[in-house]
């Protein structure tokens, strides 16, 4: 641009933004009473010009002191800009708080005021801005408000000052029988977020007490059911003895579902199913547990009536696509469907997904199909060729193909593919865990152990990895006390996991406790009905004995999957074939 446009271009700029103080200035404000005059006009031009050439100092001194001349939000705005481009976070502070001060109602100026002081982490300064923010709204609009609060403090590094800022701001809405619920909710949201369990759970008690049939505190507790916080689902179970919206039933079989209770959670999506019949998300998450628990026949049945709840777009042709649920909906329908091996209407499930983004996820299921009518190459190349909309699709591609061979047994073309592609991505500790799992497959034991320890080292959180080595150990029988060590490990990061307590429950048969084995097996067993932990309790009763016991635990194995490989050769190791 020669030096003449770009003089132009300025120019005009600044008579915009000069212009736009009278004519777009925010409603709430004041009109402004200046008029663009040739000082005014070169000022802000001599503005521009240095935003334009980097000197962003100059450029936000000449900027403010324009908005003030000419009293205009507008110009206000632009200075804060310009601050923020610059990164001077105090600059932008002090042209926020000149706003406020100029326009003293207008919200847009105190949010900038809010925002900029989270920014540079000064929290008690926080409290006029919100004052200010609640300051003429009704109670009930004040609770939206209030509600966002938290979200607005979650980056602060001070959690624990926020809390006490955030309480002590909202002091006249605690004690208010419409808004204090929601304030409650959100002092012990800031709370928990401080990690102030304690102080987060009195906070619910108190919104409680103010209303006891408010969702805000409620919910609140749900997200805080654990055992760190052993009173929180007493009050959650308390008010579901009202008449609880959907809402909080919904949010509460989600919170034990996480917590891998899930006898708990169907229970409580059967109550909301009859409820609210017409609640769709309770029918599809009810669907996805009857899946789990083998119950094929009312998991369709709900899956369809979620469907017929939330139909699809009736013209997919003109570009609409599926939501989430919808998703998800057709593909358990297509799992219930290829389970009972009706493969054609599995196949039409999966044909009415219309969702590009989940192109890979159906195509894995498509392939899957493929695969089970003896089709393995074609299925592999259905999956390559799924168009890569994001970064992250080559790998996931590349998973799926890994999956898809070791799905049908071709152990040394999957452990290949993972060997190369581990070379490429050496930070994806997945990888290396699959690469461990399929070395095992081969007889590798020692490179499988050398991997698994490298994903632990990389990612010490990582509890498949301490299960898997526990396990391996245990199932052949070799230093089982530190088989057990491994495994009680993973339960500390995933401790209600049945999987890892069965493999904690064979260490305990290997070790020659098999009345403890027992007891850990039941218990797993009953938490995820399981054909591999079938395997393994059905084993233990055969052993003390109990043979009658051991064979109907097996044959509930066989009825949720009877291709499984650790029942059957169990199975036929210590009776015959099944």
């Amino acid at each position: 641009m020669s030096r003449i446009s770009r003089l132009f271009t300025l120019t005009l700029l600044a008579a915009c933004i000069c212009s736009a103080a009278n004519a777009a200035a925010p409603k709430s404000d004041k009109p402004d009473n200046s008029t663009l005059d040739g000082e005014l006009f070169y000022q802000l031009l001599v503005g521009e010009m240095s935003a334009q050439s980097g000197d962003n100092g100059s450029a936000f001194s000449l900027m403010l002191d324009a908005a003030r001349k000419a009293n205009s939000a507008r110009l206000y705005e632009r200075a804060v800009e310009i601050a923020y481009r610059s990164r001077n976070g105090e600059a932008a502070l002090e042209a926020s708080q000149a706003w406020v001060r100029a326009f003293p109602s207008s919200k847009e100026a105190n949010r900038y005021q809010f925002q900029i002081l989270l920014g540079l982490n000064k929290i008690a300064e926080t409290q006029e801005p919100i004052r200010r923010e609640l300051a003429g709204l009704a109670p009930t609009e004040r609770v939206g408000t209030i509600n966002m609060l938290p979200r607005y403090f979650a980056r602060t590094t001070d959690k624990k000052l926020a809390a006490i800022v955030v309480e002590k701001t909202l002091a006249l809405e605690l004690v208010n029988r419409i808004t204090g619920p929601a304030a409650w909710t959100a002092v012990g949201t800031i709370r928990l977020q401080a990690n102030d369990i304690e102080g987060a759970l009195e906070a619910v008690r108190r919104g409680v007490a103010l209303d006891a049939m408010a969702q805000e505190p409620v919910m609140l507790a749900i997200s805080m059911i654990g055992p760190k916080a052993p009173g929180a689902e007493a009050i959650v179970r308390k008010h579901l003895l009202t008449k609880p919206a959907a809402e909080v039933r919904m949010g509460y079989a989600r919170s034990l579902a996480a917590l891998q209770r899930y006898s708990e959670a169907y229970t409580q999506t059967k109550l909301l199913t009859a409820e609210r019949p017409d609640f769709a998300d309770a029918w599809l998450m009810r669907g996805s547990l009857e899946i789990q628990d083998n119950q094929l026949t009312q998991a369709e049945a709900s899956l369809k009536t979620y469907v017929t709840l939330n139909p699809p777009p009736a013209d997919p042709t003109q570009g609409a696509t599926m939501g989430r649920g919808l998703v998800q909906a057709y593909l358990m329908l297509a799992q219930v469907a290829e389970q009972g091996q009706r493969l054609d209407d599995a196949k039409a499930y999966l044909d009415a997904i219309n969702s590009p983004s989940d192109a890979l996820r159906v195509q894995r299921r498509q392939a899957g199909i493929l695969a089970r009518q003896g089709k393995l190459e074609e299925a592999l190349l259905l999956i390559r060729q799924v168009p890569e909309l994001q970064a992250s699709d080559a790998l996931d591609k590349i998973n799926a193909e890994v999956q898809l061979l070791r799905d049908n047994r071709q152990f040394e073309a999957a452990y290949a593919l993972v060997k190369e592609t581990t070379a490429r991505y050496p930070e994806e500790t997945e990888l290396l865990y699959d690469q461990a799992m399929l070395a095992e497959k081969l007889g590798k034991t020692e490179e499988m152990e050398s991997l698994l320890r490298k994903v632990m080292q990389a990612k010490p959180d990582y509890h498949h990895a301490y299960n898997a080595l526990g396990y391996s150990l245990a199932d052949r029988n070799v230093r089982l006390d530190e088989a057990r060590q491994l495994i009680k490990q993973a339960l500390v990061y995933a401790p209600n996991d049945p999987f890892i307590t069965d493999s904690l429950a064979w260490v305990e048969f290997r070790s020659g406790n098999a009345e403890e084995a027992l007891r850990l097996l039941r218990g797993a067993y009953k938490a995820r009905p399981d054909p591999e932990i079938a395997a393994h309790l059905g084993e233990v009763l055969w052993t003390v004995g109990q043979r009658e016991q051991a064979s109907a635990v097996w044959k509930e194995g066989l009825d949720l999957n009877p291709q499984n490989e650790t029942l059957q050769e169990t199975m036929r190791r210590l009776r015959g074939a099944p």
